[in-house]
């Protein structure tokens, strides 16, 4: 066995270890880049290296494979990698730098017990290689510009979140500014400026975005409360390029991007629901249906004159004035 193919099936077993029902062959397929054959390979190496492996067979007809940690003792002993440590270094950060104070608390946990569990020379240099990924990634000391958030708010919204429980806020926005609002939360919008999604107890059911920065104050109630189950959060917010909504905005967009600037922006993923075209005359033109024409327009002054709003109209008319020609390089 090649070493390649030893290291895919230690992660395999950790995947048959790790998750509640066990792996299946979709899964391997997504994991690995495999396609169903070599997923079933896999399956049968799983089986002979791992005796104590198990299967089982789900209503849908689709079969997982499942270890108990304690059959899993190789893998198990692999430790932590430098890449996961750095990964999970780099999570701290980004919450730390958000003021998720929470996740890092709990993420700090994580780290220090699973480095405890090394021996000392091990756990030293996992360390210290994580430490030159992140320099390597630029991350340790790149702090960028973000919006102060209260102390303590992500942690309030958090445990809203979980439990799902009434969350009361007093916001410094709307034609009410000093109302309390009984809040039922059901996700958050991360972007330029990060929201709260929420429906107002006793209101008429529609959600609404609450900027957290401008809550003043939050207070977690022991009031629990039903999640609309047709709410979804991916969806709702592909309905937007950012983090704002607006219903009257939705709708189809449209950009194309010169020849010059194709190639840089055929590496971009502007909305997920995107489709990309290349033009005949080396152009490309990029489709997505969502609302947000303010920020769609702070992202579309980067690029200068290197692209044009055909739809919509309102979009069109709002970047019009600002396309320079004076940038010296593209995003």
């Amino acid at each position: 066995m090649s070493f390649q193919k030893a290291t895919d099936l230690l992660r395999l077993a950790e995947m048959a270890t790790s998750r509640y029902r066990g792996v299946s062959l979709t899964d391997i397929e997504e994991a690995f880049g495999v396609d169903r054959r070599t997923a079933q390979r896999m399956t049968k190496a799983l089986e002979e290296t791992f005796p104590n492996c198990s299967t089982e067979v789900d209503d849908d007809r689709r079969k997982f494979w499942k270890l108990q940690a304690d059959h899993a003792r190789l893998m198990l002993a692999q430790g932590i990698r430098d890449s996961e440590l750095a990964a999970l270094e780099m999570a701290i950060r980004r919450a730390g730098r958000d003021g998720a104070l929470t996740e890092v608390s709990a993420l700090s946990g994580l780290r220090d017990r699973l480095l405890s569990a090394m021996p000392g020379p091990h756990a030293r240099r996992a360390e210290a290689d994580a430490e030159a990924v992140l320099e390597a990634h630029g991350f340790a000391s790149r702090p960028g510009p973000r919006v102060l958030v209260k102390a303590g708010l992500l942690a309030s919204i958090g445990e809203a979140l979980k439990g799902p429980h009434v969350l009361t806020i007093v916001y410094a926005g709307g034609r009410d500014p000093n109302r309390e609002r009984r809040l039922e939360p059901h996700g958050l919008l991360l972007g330029t400026r990060r929201y709260l999604v929420a429906r107002e107890t006793g209101g008429d059911g529609r959600m609404q975005h609450y900027r957290l920065d401008r809550i003043a104050t939050a207070r977690l109630e022991a009031d629990s409360f039903a999640r609309d189950p047709g709410f979804d959060l991916a969806t709702h917010a592909n309905r937007a390029f950012g983090s704002y909504h607006a219903d009257h905005e939705y709708g189809e967009v449209v950009w194309r991007f010169t020849p010059a600037a194709a190639p840089t922006a055929g590496e971009f993923i502007f909305h997920p629901t995107q489709e990309l075209t290349k033009e005949a005359d080396g152009s490309l033109t990029v489709r997505f249906l969502a609302s947000g024409h303010l920020e769609m327009a702070w992202h579309l002054y980067t690029w200068g004159d290197a692209v044009e709003v055909i739809a919509p109209k309102g979009l069109r008319d709002m970047v019009a004035r600002n396309r320079r020609d004076d940038f010296p390089a593209l995003p």
